[in-house]
């Protein structure tokens, strides 16, 4: 049996711990104390079972229990004081509670050469959300950019692992096929993965260019694929940015390509259901899509009420909803959301996704300030987290302070511009730039979200009020008739009955957006 965690590979047959292709040299007694630990990972084991299984029942000083326990935690470089993998349980005994894969060996052949030493074969399929990351391959002149290279393969593995519920093979490991001709099938069965992701990066002249594939370890198919060329700029922030674009798309597509093998499974589970629900989030967000996602979330709570990734899901739905003027029950739907969030962050405070949506949910209803924390928190805990920079952009402009807004949604746009929510965001930053007299250039973002969404009816009538308030009644005219053609029922005096802040600055700048919908054309209601 071989146990994969982290960089490491416990080998229970050859008896070798390795990190990557290293062997860490680890005593008889502490190799026995790790494969015990992680063998009984489900449970919390006592020290009278592990003195029973490592000791034979011998009589053993605590004294050289924790220090056979520090050395077993050195050995996966697990600082006790952290106790990130190895954890104790005060008065009841110990737990190995990192994420690990069980890989039967191969027992009818002789161990070959292969990145693990040998032919491995999956215990069971491979598990949901797991991947590898391959090392970038250099394609410029100078290998001295290899750095970078490898550099932006070994952010990338750390962003894919805060994706809850993957399972990301460390780098080290990684890193062993580094210059190798290798087929993708055989690393899918060597590292028991469903996907490879590999690219490469070239610089040429004043510009980089950045290709990369995301590849079905099964099957050998590309499942999707990204160029994009960048200029030259400071090679920190270039990789920084890159990292930020690719996870923030990689986490899609993962859902996307998990939820259409869910689609043929016969009894789909929690995490299937899931997988279901956040592609259909992914489309366009019509109250179609929405509602489908939502009994996607609601039947995977059905079956796990715990199920932290649904109930955030359920909560994002609402917003949406809400903040999309979907329903007439906005109050409601405000606070299911905030319901979920909240109790999906009892169960996992640390879920940036959760501290997100709350951050939203208070900013949507009034408590823009104490959304902003909740989204500094969030960005905290996941610095690739697009929409929670968004969104404070969004709070900036209900506090008053539309000049501010631009600037965090530039930074959402360079983390994830092809984002399923960019033209919500687009939006902001165009009614921020109404709010401070910027009229023009609240037309461009205006019409930049109708390009990225064109059946969102709030957008019109507020890119209506700005082209009425340019003088430009014509175009004014024909934006509020596009939008009343798809909300037949919206009225000024609705719009100013759901307002998201009661800020003295932004209600008093709010009166020239309603004089402009007058000028257009919208009805008073």
């Amino acid at each position: 049996m071989r146990y994969l965690f982290d960089d490491f590979i416990l080998d229970t047959d050859r008896r070798e711990l390795r990190r990557g292709a290293d062997l860490v040299p680890t005593p008889p007694q502490v190799f026995d104390l790790l494969d015990y630990l992680i063998g009984n990972r489900d449970r919390v084991v006592s020290k009278d079972d592990l003195i029973s299984a490592v000791w034979n029942g011998r009589i053993v000083s605590d004294a050289a229990l924790a220090t056979r326990l520090n050395a077993a935690r050195a050995a996966v470089g697990d600082a006790g004081d952290k106790q990130r993998l190895i954890k104790t349980m005060q008065r009841k005994g110990f737990r190995f509670v990192g994420t690990v894969q069980e890989v039967k060996t191969s027992t009818d052949q002789p161990v070959g050469t292969a990145a693990h030493g040998g032919d491995l074969t999956p215990s069971s399929s491979s598990p949901r959300l797991s991947i590898v990351a391959l090392p970038f391959a250099n394609l410029s002149s100078d290998p001295t950019q290899d750095y970078f290279v490898d550099g932006v393969t070994e952010s990338l593995t750390t962003d894919l692992s805060r994706i809850r519920g993957s399972f990301v093979i460390g780098r080290h490991t990684a890193f062993t096929y580094k210059g190798k001709q290798v087929d993708l099938k055989q690393i899918g069965r060597e590292l028991n993965v469903r996907y490879v992701l590999e690219g490469s990066v070239q610089r040429s002249g004043k510009r980089l260019r950045v290709n990369v594939q995301l590849i079905s370890a099964e099957t050998g198919n590309h499942l999707w694929a990204e160029r994009f060329d960048k200029p030259l700029a400071d090679l920190f922030d270039l990789q920084d940015e890159i990292v930020s674009r690719l996870a923030n798309t990689l986490e899609a597509q993962l859902i996307e390509a998990e939820a259409r093998r869910a689609e043929s499974t016969l009894h789909p589970d929690a995490l299937d259901l899931y997988f279901l629900g956040g592609a259909t989030a992914n489309k366009a967000q019509t109250l179609e899509n929405l509602m489908q996602a939502r009994s996607f979330f609601e039947r995977a709570l059905a079956l796990e009420p715990a199920h932290v990734e649904a109930l955030v899901g359920t909560a994002l739905v609402d917003l949406s909803i809400a903040g999309l003027f979907l329903t007439d029950d906005r109050t409601g739907r405000f606070a299911a959301a905030e319901a979920a969030s909240t109790k999906a962050l009892s169960l996992a405070p640390d879920f940036a996704a959760a501290h997100f949506a709350l951050g939203a949910i208070y900013i949507a209803t009034n408590r823009a300030a104490d959304g902003i924390a909740e989204c500094e928190q969030a960005l905290a805990l996941n610095q690739n987290l697009a929409d929670a920079h968004a969104a404070i952009g969004w709070a900036k402009f209900l506090l008053g302070h539309g000049a501010e807004t631009e600037a965090h949604v530039n930074e959402a746009l360079r983390q994830s511009p092809r984002d399923i929510s960019s033209f919500r965001w687009m939006a902001f930053v165009g009614l921020a730039k109404a709010q401070v007299g910027a009229d023009a250039e609240a037309v461009t973002w205006l019409r930049r979200s109708i390009d990225a969404n064109r059946n969102v009816p709030l957008t019109h009538f507020n890119l209506a009020a700005t082209l009425a308030l340019l003088g430009r009644f014509e175009e004014a005219r024909t934006a509020a008739q596009t939008g009343l053609a798809l909300d037949p029922s919206f009225t000024i005096r609705r719009y100013q009955r759901n307002l998201s802040s009661d800020n003295p600055t932004f209600l008093a700048k709010r009166e020239r957006v309603y004089e402009g919908m007058r000028l257009a054309g919208v009805p008073e209601g």
